[in-house]
């Protein structure tokens, strides 16, 4: 039972947050407008209040208060006074219980409730109208956290970005179903520390696992009412504490998993969600920062009642207000030095960078994370668009950003298929989207090569529907996106027609093969290594079930273990051929120089301008060529052919070429090919390589 005396000490009014130093903990909120600020003392379990204190001091928009012997574990929450005056952004509701936007680590469950929201939710003036129920029993709180742990000799692992291979993964999902995890742990982030897990990743040779948001987050009220869930996580509820239902019982869990897997060789990045809160319009709740300085914390329009909403989420975080920045920039920081992350991938990217005449690539933001000497060392990824005017800005984030590049998405996707005119994009995007990312300010690895993320469909599902299926979404089958460039090859959904699966097989195989052979940093999804599928839901956002969850017995079975060693050889190759590659020229003693892609059809003649035109020609080669340090030319060529049916290539018969990888073939292994050409199947891809003893010289197209 904590005791404490009447009244706070001063204390200071930094570092923002509650801050324990051994003897006691600091309190420190920004709170602009606010003409009192209470600190809310709880028993453990939350439920109950035992005592409430002033924070008795006021400087530069910030309340403070010290109180001498409380420490960790101790819960606790905020009330702010001011005035309600919704109509100029004012939203200040002393009946409703703040949680800490600086918290830490929280407490309890969320439980919906109207008296969570500072208006009468049912009056007819809305938002206009001021409720006085207490909001407490329904809050979650917060918990003063020690914040010490051991990390004795971690290092990261500080993977070259040219080397980089990145693992997109639920925190959840990926392990829910995973049977050599322990039952406990399973769903859980300390699923993310064991053998089994860090041995599958090794296996594949994937260098960084992406984890979508590990930040503690809302349950959307209506999506509770339809038994539906957040899964995803895209609804920030507090930005320094990780999720509590993902922890067993501390955050150490996370920690712990990621010194692990740096012992392991493996970065670890996280999804963050700094562009919106849970809060929403100025219709949600009142949570934390509507309740402190709804005027200071969101982008309010021009009519002050409402929240500007580029995000489609019904707010925007103020970026341009020196403290929520602040609040942003200090998130970033704690993950970085307390949690060791080795960077992060921002979730609507374009929001962060707008400033009030739109988006600026010199916005605060870039400019505060760029020249920060932690953050700016780490590997920063942006997803470059928001729903908003002007949103979509591919290739426009300054360096040191790398941008999720859909262009390379959705033309690798309509190759496949065998949409026309194709080719001259894919091979744009192949060689490292230099039209996208143009050098010498950007570079190939700039561009995060995907072709499925958690976003859409899976990789199975893409060769598998031609509609979405979102049925149990509960909306009717109208969310997600109507057009995902798929195709079905016959019959919708699952088959025991032989001819469509080995299409469907040889058509996703040629698709990993394409990404793990082009310029830039591939991105795998996690499941897509195995066949996951999501049964054609492409926006899996609420359902936290069977649908989502990685199915491991997928994994285990024929298919899925041939699929795992097809993907763990193409890294293996990739890695092999790092410097042909490689999106930068390196000049060391054990690289190549000066390597070069060349554009060649399957008659072994460079492309000419009528052909680049020719929109009914699907067939494409690849060839990726540099000098070795023995004055000998390294020779890797990727063979594509979407044109429908199978395709004779001729090679240069003056060299043994080798096949690596054939897509309509994964079961076989290396070998050489006897003649002159090579026979690849529709939609089938294959790879080969060669070393000559100067480089490759090929024909004009008449």
């Amino acid at each position: 039972m904590w005791t404490f005396p009447a009244r706070l000490d001063q204390g200071t009014p930094h570092p923002l947050g509650a801050t324990w130093d051994g003897l006691g903990t600091n309190f420190a909120v920004f709170s602009a407008g606010a003409g009192k600020i209470e600190l809310c003392i709880f028993d453990a379990a939350g439920k109950r209040e035992m005592q409430r204190f002033v924070l008795p001091c006021f400087n530069g928009e910030v309340w403070h208060g010290y109180l001498p012997d409380a420490g960790p574990g101790l819960v606790y929450g905020y009330r702010a006074y001011g005035p309600y005056e919704p109509k100029n952004g004012k939203r200040f509701n002393h009946h409703k219980l703040l949680l800490d936007p600086y918290a830490r680590q929280l407490t309890g469950r969320l439980r919906w409730t109207d008296a969570l929201f500072g208006y009468r939710i049912r009056s007819h003036s809305a938002d206009l109208s001021f409720d006085r129920r207490d909001s407490a029993p329904a809050m979650v709180k917060a918990v003063v956290a020690a914040g010490e742990f051991n990390w004795q000799d971690d290092k990261r692992p500080q993977t070259p970005w040219d080397d980089t291979i990145i693992y997109e993964l639920h925190p959840r999902g990926f392990s829910q179903l995973f049977e050599a995890i322990a039952p406990q742990e399973r769903g859980k982030l300390a699923a993310l520390s064991r053998p089994p897990v860090i041995a599958h990743l090794q296996r594949l040779g994937v260098t960084a696992v992406e984890l979508m948001p590990v930040h503690a987050f809302l349950r959307d009220r209506y999506l509770v009412d339809r038994n539906l869930t957040n899964y995803w996580g895209y609804s920030t509820l507090a930005f320094f504490a990780p999720e509590p239902a993902w922890l067993i019982d501390s955050a150490d869990e996370l920690r712990i998993a990621v010194r692990r897997l740096h012992a392991a060789g493996i970065e670890v990045l996280l999804d963050v969600v700094y562009n919106h809160t849970c809060e929403g319009s100025e219709l949600g709740p009142t949570l934390s920062w509507r309740g402190f300085a709804n005027d200071a914390y969101y982008r309010l329009a021009e009519d002050r009642r409402y929240l500007i909403n580029d995000t489609g989420t019904g707010n925007c975080l103020n970026l341009n207000h020196a403290r929520v920045l602040q609040m942003v920039m200090d998130s970033l920081r704690y993950w970085a030095e307390s949690f060791h992350v080795d960077g992060f991938r921002f979730d609507l990217g374009a929001a962060l960078g707008r400033e009030a005449w739109g988006f600026d690539p010199g916005s605060g933001f870039f400019d505060a994370i760029r020249q920060d000497p932690v953050l700016s060392q780490l590997k920063l990824i942006s997803e470059p668009w928001d729903p908003g005017p002007g949103g979509y800005q591919l290739g426009n984030h300054p360096p040191p950003f790398a941008e999720w590049n859909d262009r390379y998405r959705d033309t690798v996707r309509r190759y496949w298929r065998g949409d026309p005119g194709i080719r001259p994009e894919l091979a744009s995007r192949i060689s490292g989207s230099a039209d996208i990312f143009p050098p010498p300010l950007r570079n190939g690895w700039c561009s995060i090569n995907f072709v499925t993320s958690h976003d859409g469909m899976t990789l199975a599902d893409l060769v598998t529907y031609e509609q979405k299926h979102n049925e149990a979404n509960g909306e009717e089958n109208r969310d997600g996106a109507e057009e995902n460039f798929s195709s079905n090859w016959g019959e919708e959904g699952a088959t025991a027609d032989p001819g469509i699966n080995e299409i469907r097989q040889r058509v996703l195989r040629s698709i990993l093969l394409t990404m793990f052979t082009s310029r830039g940093t591939p991105m795998l999804l996690a499941g897509d290594e195995f066949g996951r599928s999501q049964n054609g839901n492409n926006n899996a956002y609420c359902q936290d079930n069977e649908i989502s969850w990685l199915n491991w017995n997928d994994a285990n079975g024929e298919s899925g273990k041939l699929l795992i060693m097809l993907v763990s050889r193409m890294i293996a190759i990739r890695k092999t051929f790092s410097f042909l590659l490689s999106s930068v020229r390196r000049f060391d003693t054990e690289a190549l120089e000066g390597t070069a892609i060349e554009w060649l059809d399957e008659r072994n003649l460079r492309l000419s301008e009528q052909d680049w035109d020719n929109r009914e020609g699907r067939a494409l080669v690849a060839r990726f060529s540099g000098r070795r340090p023995d004055e000998k030319t390294e020779v890797l060529a990727l063979l594509m052919n979407a044109s429908g049916g199978d395709l004779e290539f001729k090679l240069p018969d003056s060299v043994r070429w080798s096949v690596l990888v054939d897509t309509a073939d994964a079961n076989r292994a290396m070998f050489e090919i006897e003649n002159g050409s090579y026979c690849v199947r529709d939609r089938a891809a294959v790879l080969i390589n060669t070393v000559a003893d100067k480089p490759l010289v090929s024909g004009e197209a008449p």
